[in-house]
């Protein structure tokens, strides 16, 4: 097994825009094709919340679960991909082995990767229409120095290990996401390059703190700092629900950015019954939420936590 600080580089299928499947014998999509001959995407929904449905238990680990119920997470992506959605996101969110170590799982993070893109990756070949795997990379948990006490060299490895393990398990584009400090934004994306220098990656920060991310970065700095990166698309996801996310789009879009946008809102804000968060958003509302961030420019457009299927179907039908 591939520790830290020991990188394998992987140039696994982006040296062409597409690539066959053995076993179907269709072609792979790519995010990149998607945006050319689409006038939107849908993404997925939330993870977490169909995983707690299924069985999760709190505490637990949901990575582990791509090792242990393989079967569940096959049907939570079937459930998306049947909802109308173009993008499915790896159940692997605090798959780096800082996330992981509070499981004791460090060492096995290259093997939950490169599972859970495995599980993906056989759900989106199974579709008799184009779907892309996207590898979910989340924070680590740490805070960089000055602030925190995480070097930067440490991060950069930590998501090195977690992309080889994607790569290698066959996504098509690294989706780093929930990000609030944009230096572990680019040491994510140098870990991703130091993996594979061309594949293709999007970011999305979370914007819940007035506006602004835990760190204090604004919609426009995010833009900004993130353009000169050379990313697929640039978005925002999570927070306070939906008004916030479209005051997001409403200023990234406003900075005249060419780059295309994201838009992942929670569904509604969460309200705690029985010890259980349950958000208030219905699949109408997220519909509506759906065509006003299109409206905005925002050509990928998704769902995160709260968001079930049903909220994904609505949102593809009114799109339609």
């Amino acid at each position: 097994m591939q520790r830290v600080g020991a990188i394998v580089a992987v140039t696994v299928g982006h040296a062409e825009p597409t690539k066959h499947n053995k076993e179907d014998n269709h072609l792979r999509t790519t995010l990149e094709q998607l945006l050319t001959q689409q006038d939107w995407i849908v993404l997925d929904g939330a993870t977490g919340t169909m995983l707690f449905e299924m069985g999760l238990q709190h505490g637990d680990s949901p990575e582990m679960w791509n090792l242990e119920h393989a079967d569940r997470i096959t049907r939570l992506h079937q459930l998306y991909v049947d909802a109308g959605s173009h993008v499915i996101l790896t159940n692997t969110f605090g798959g780096n082995r800082l996330r992981l170590g509070l499981h004791n799982l460090s060492e096995r993070a290259i093997e939950i990767n490169q599972k859970a893109a495995q599980i993906a990756r056989a759900v989106a070949d199974q579709s008799e229409r184009g779907v892309v795997v996207a590898g979910s990379m989340g924070p680590t948990g740490s805070i960089l120095v000055p602030y925190g006490e995480m070097e930067f060299k440490t991060a950069v490895e930590v998501f090195a290990e977690q992309a080889q393990g994607l790569i290698q398990g066959g996504v098509d584009v690294i989706w780093i996401e929930t990000m609030s400090d944009l230096e572990e934004v680019r040491a994510a994306v140098e870990g991703v390059r130091q993996v594979n220098p061309i594949f293709p990656i999007v970011v999305t920060m979370t914007f819940d703190t007035r506006g602004r991310t835990m760190m204090g970065v604004t919609p426009e700095q995010a833009i900004q700092t993130l353009t000169p990166m050379n990313l697929t698309a640039i978005g925002g996801n999570c927070g306070n629900g939906i008004d916030e996310i479209v005051g997001v789009m409403q200023k990234m879009s406003a900075t005249g950015t060419t780059v295309p946008l994201i838009a992942k809102s929670n569904a509604g804000i969460p309200k705690l019954i029985k010890g259980v968060a349950v958000y208030d958003a219905s699949p109408a509302d997220m519909a509506t939420y759906a065509t006003t961030v299109k409206a905005l420019g925002v050509k990928i457009i998704g769902g995160c936590c709260g968001t079930t299927p049903q909220h994904i179907a609505a949102m593809v039908a009114t799109l339609q």
